[in-house]
């Protein structure tokens, strides 16, 4: 790096590569990353998240963590919330399940309603 410019450039070519949390325009897909979240296996969950939405040149979506989401029994959680503040909650999430939540949810606009949190348990 040889002069301030050349910092600048690299400064806005990072910003061009990173998806910024308060952008509204998005959807936003947050996984719960507390110790919780992690012991039941949000971090391959949340790859392929990543891997999925990068494969499909997705660029509506933002993949973002957050603590603790209050109901770890029901971990790995992930909560897609779409530009207008609605906010579908998934739970005991697995990677595979992550790919069918990125193929019709985030590309078709489908809810996946049998993983969310209203569905566990009733399929008794």
């Amino acid at each position: 790096m040889k002069s301030l410019a050349e910092l600048e450039e690299i400064r806005k070519r990072a910003l061009e590569q990173i998806s910024l949390r308060d952008d509204k325009e998005k959807i936003r897909v947050v996984v719960g990353m507390a110790t919780c979240g992690i012991a039941a296996g949000a971090r391959p969950v949340m790859n392929a998240f990543v891997e999925e939405i990068n494969k499909r040149k997705l660029t509506n979506v933002s993949v973002t963590m957050t603590g603790c989401i209050g109901v770890c029994r029901l971990e790995p959680i992930v909560e897609v919330i779409s530009p207008d503040g609605s906010k579908v909650t998934y739970v005991k999430m697995t990677p595979e399940k992550a790919v069918r939540v990125v193929t019709e949810h985030l590309v078709n606009g489908r809810v996946c309603a049998d993983l969310t949190i209203g569905a566990y348990g009733q399929e008794g």
